[in-house]
């Protein structure tokens, strides 16, 4: 695939990016260059690569889910908390509308 001064100018204008000519021109080659690599990645056999989100495998600690019983620290305290809010709505705190 290559692209052309136009194409460049064009994809300059979508972007709201000013760009003089010699800029567009030395757009060119270098537009171009990044296609021919984005190719060369398509070439690539990746069908034996499992997809991955990092480099280095990950895992996540995790923690007990559960609830402090201790009135003073922990939690099971809702209503406690809820008497500080300016609304409550079911159990939540109410906040105004932003969208109409």
């Amino acid at each position: 695939m290559s692209i052309t001064r136009e194409e460049v100018a064009k994809i300059a204008a979508l972007a709201r990016i000013r760009m003089g000519d010699d800029e567009l021109e030395r757009m060119v080659p270098e537009l171009n260059g990044i296609l021919n690599w984005v190719e060369q990645l398509g070439e690539v056999d990746t069908s034996q690569v499992e997809p991955m989100t990092a480099v280095i495998p990950n895992t996540l600690r995790l923690r007990a889910d559960v609830v402090d019983a201790d009135p003073l620290t922990g939690g099971n305290r809702r209503e406690d908390i809820l008497a500080n809010a300016p609304a409550a709505e079911h159990g939540f705190f109410g906040v105004p509308k932003v969208i109409e």
